[in-house]
């Protein structure tokens, strides 16, 4: 029996819904580390974001080879951001609807969160200033990086930039409330620093990026 001919791959070999090709070569250069060598990458689902199927060579402690597979979801990077009024004990937060909460036990799928996206085509500063725009309404001054977090490292590539930045009131310029053409729907909340923690206790905030904020902010930030 003759072999069939593969196919041309969406994301691959030719373009797929966003116009990308060679998904499947990202990762297969890697060799920064020794103990680490890889063998392929496949593409599983190319959709909106990237999962991929990748086969390696790795070295454990006592010296032994094992081949390992593992997949990983890339969805780019992102950043997030917590205004804070010092003088006043404020913080700007948003609340919106997240599915995947929602099939996962949260109550309504209704997170309270700091104002966070994608970064797609710009610096981590710039994306921090257009989703406080888009979000929350608030034009930012002087902003400062706190760090830089891989929230899932297990099976999500996402590196997230951290910032917060100082607002008053004169810095809420518009509604916020998120881009109506992505599908968001989202309210802003202007919430004490003392109560947002305590919701952090009782389950109102469960959001991880959320939660590292605010304890920043009372451990070493503009609330210690």
């Amino acid at each position: 029996m003759s072999d069939r001919k593969q196919l041309p791959r969406p994301g691959v070999d030719i373009p797929d819904g966003r116009g990308r090709t060679g998904l499947d070569l990202v990762g297969r250069a890697l060799a920064r580390n020794p103990d680490v060598v890889i063998r392929d990458v496949e593409v599983t689902s190319d959709g909106w974001h990237v999962l991929r199927r990748t086969t390696y060579d790795y070295r454990r402690r006592d010296g032994e080879w094992e081949r390992q597979q593992r997949e990983t979801y890339d969805r780019g990077n992102g950043a997030v951001v917590l205004p804070y009024d010092s003088e006043r004990r404020t913080v700007l937060l948003t609340r919106q609807f997240r599915f995947p909460a929602y099939v996962n036990g949260h109550c309504d799928g209704m997170l309270i969160e700091a104002a966070a996206g994608l970064l797609d085509d710009d610096e981590p500063e710039a994306a921090i200033r257009r989703e406080a725009s888009e979000e929350l309404g608030i034009e930012l001054g002087a902003v400062d990086h706190i760090f830089d977090v891989y929230m899932s490292p297990g099976s999500v590539t996402e590196r997230v930039h951290f910032y917060a930045a100082p607002y008053t009131p004169a810095n809420l310029t518009g509604a916020g409330g998120g881009l109506l053409d992505d599908g968001e729907d989202i309210e802003v909340l202007e919430l004490d620093i003392t109560t947002a923690l305590q919701m952090t206790r009782d389950g109102r905030i469960a959001d991880g990026k959320t939660i590292m904020l605010l304890q920043w902010a009372v451990l070493s930030g503009p609330f210690a």
